[in-house]
């Protein structure tokens, strides 16, 4: 009940039509988190693109530097050594024709989608599944590698995978609400400049319309992306 008090008096005294410097957000979100468990520390950037057109799409990866406090599962099509080498880096679900018999099947169990570029005539025929739900491997993002270690490691470390919605907003989880704000600052900076450098070349004028965060239970808070910039 305390908690619920405390974030209700936080959103009275949030000022819904101001962007504030990302420094004082920070302190604002984690001040915010009153839950009993570490709550994600969200982030939603709205962008001035139409993401139907090819042109227009927005995505990528990037590797936050103090990772994102989450334990993700990773599933990896592949077979023979390179099903050993994914087991050996650390892989939660390993298979080729059985893994994509089960995927069919809608058991999707896993954060992240890897596969070795040998098994893509199998992986492909699971877009219509795993494309909708963000998961399909893409060599332009590096879950289609024959580097299975480098990339299963990556994906344990915190590494994120962002992609502007049909709306067009990026959705991403940048850390815990236990993480320091330093941290919290450090990787939104590192998140914010990686969807900068994604700008596509159909994209005009002002690219970032709205940046916002909130914790899973915490009110939003809108952000000046220009202090990040800056930052």
């Amino acid at each position: 009940m305390a908690g619920g008090k405390r974030t209700g008096t936080l959103r009275k005294q949030i000022d819904r039509d101001r962007a504030y410097p990302a420094g004082e957000a920070v302190k604002l979100v984690k001040s915010g988190a009153t839950a009993k468990f570490a709550e994600t520390v969200e982030v939603a950037i709205n962008l001035n693109v139409d993401p139907r057109h090819a042109d227009q799409m927005v995505r990528g990866i990037v590797n936050l530097p103090n990772g994102t406090g989450k334990s993700v599962r990773i599933a990896v099509f592949a077979k023979g050594a390179k099903a050993d080498e994914a087991r050996a880096a650390g892989a939660d679900i390993v298979g080729a024709e059985d893994l994509a018999e089960k995927v069919q099947a809608g058991t999707i169990d896993f954060d992240r989608c890897i596969a070795s570029p040998d098994m893509m005539g199998i992986v492909g025929r699971l877009g219509k599944v795993l494309g909708p739900r963000g998961l399909m491997p893409n060599p332009k993002i590096g879950t289609v590698t024959p580097n299975l270690t480098e990339a299963i490691k990556n994906a344990k470390g915190g590494q994120v995978e962002f992609r502007v919605e049909k709306a067009g907003i990026i959705h991403a989880g940048i850390g815990k609400s236990s993480f320091s704000e330093a941290q919290i600052l450090e990787n939104l900076k590192v998140l914010y400049e990686a969807v900068v450098r994604a700008k596509p070349s159909g994209a005009k004028g002002t690219f970032i319309k709205k940046l916002s965060m909130s914790t899973t239970m915490g009110p939003g808070i809108k952000i000046d992306p220009s202090t990040l910039a800056a930052a």
